[in-house]
């Protein structure tokens, strides 16, 4: 399994995953009023964005042949 997730990548990611988490949250709460379906899709999209930026390491990325490490700035 290697890495296939850059650091930009993973900052994104925590930054959504942490971001899906709050509203999925916050909707249990009834602090957002939004559907009840939306708290738990929310929840897992949390989970996974903070689990691939985590690891490094996305199953999608390989499936689609994407690795953003080796992407070097110009």
């Amino acid at each position: 399994m290697n890495n296939n997730v850059g650091s930009m990548d993973r900052t994104a990611r925590v930054s959504v995953g942490a971001l899906a988490g709050l509203v999925s949250l916050a909707t249990l709460a009834s602090v957002v009023s939004l559907p009840a379906v939306v708290s738990p899709v929310l929840g897992i999209i949390s989970l996974v964005m903070l689990g691939t930026s985590m690891t490094g390491f996305c199953p999608l990325y390989t499936l689609l042949g994407v690795d953003t490490c080796s992407a070097s700035p110009q």
